[in-house]
């Protein structure tokens, strides 16, 4: 028996369904538990390759889901996934806008998970406060039914993919988007959490709004990649900013076994 159809039964014989999270015509998300551990998961079963989630497979990173078990037949992906406890970041910005400190922080980590997508060449192409939690003081990225992996000998996106707003001006088909797309999309993050609306109404005043326009040029070209050292120079700038802290953007931080 395949590693797809051995994680299917399991999950039918050994877990219950809490609730069902999302639905469409590519497939199901649920939210399981473990009938005699009592540990919860997130269910995943698709119409689609499982190439994203079995790079991930090997990959433990603090702000991203563990992926417990990937396999695939006939066209279809089933997968069990961390399930992150906490609240949103659309939740939480709900309540008001964050601080200057509380922004870096957060940008901060969602670089790391970057780090860990684009050093295998994923790109996770919606990045947005639904796709961030909060868990205690460290922010998750989720939710990769949008990542595709970066293929140099294609010319365009074959699927318009990302969340309006967020996605940069490439996934819409004027080329293949890449890791810059997601820098873009940090970006448009960055200053919603600052000032609650999309750079083009209402930029960030000061370093931050510097910064969010280096990320989000239209001309990816023009994009800045290592969006983290600026945020790390903007440092000096908060009041109260723990200089002994660096960079966790590294192989040390997020760590592929």
């Amino acid at each position: 028996m395949n590693i797809y159809d051995s994680l299917l039964g399991a999950v039918h014989s050994e877990y219950d369904v809490l609730m069902l999270i999302k639905k469409s015509e590519r497939g199901e998300v649920s939210l399981v538990r473990h009938r005699d551990s009592g540990t919860r998961y997130i269910f995943r079963h698709f119409y689609g390759n499982s190439e994203v989630y079995q790079k991930l497979l090997n990959v433990s990173c603090p702000n991203l889901p563990q992926i417990m078990e990937v396999g695939e037949k006939d066209g279809k992906t089933a997968l069990l996934e961390e399930y992150v406890q906490g609240d949103t970041l659309s939740e939480i910005l709900e309540g008001g806008l964050l601080t200057t400190a509380e922004s870096r922080q957060i940008a901060r980590q969602l670089c790391s998970a970057l780090w860990v997508f684009h050093s295998m060449g994923v790109v996770h192409r919606d990045v947005k406060p639904d796709n961030v939690i909060i868990r205690g003081k460290e922010a998750v990225l989720i939710d990769f039914d949008a990542s595709r992996i970066y293929k140099s000998t294609i010319q365009e996106d074959t699927q318009i993919l990302g969340t309006t707003g967020f996605a940069a001006p490439e996934q819409y088909g004027l080329s293949q988007s890449d890791g810059r797309a997601d820098i873009y999309a940090l970006g448009v993050l960055l200053n919603i959490m600052l000032t609650g609306e999309h750079p083009s109404r209402k930029l960030a005043g000061g370093r931050m709004g510097r910064i969010v326009q280096r990320c989000t040029m239209v001309n990816p070209v023009k994009r800045k990649l290592h969006i983290l050292l600026q945020i790390e120079s903007s440092c000096s700038q908060l009041q109260g900013c723990d200089q002994s802290e660096k960079s966790r953007y590294s192989k040390d931080y997020c760590q592929i076994r």
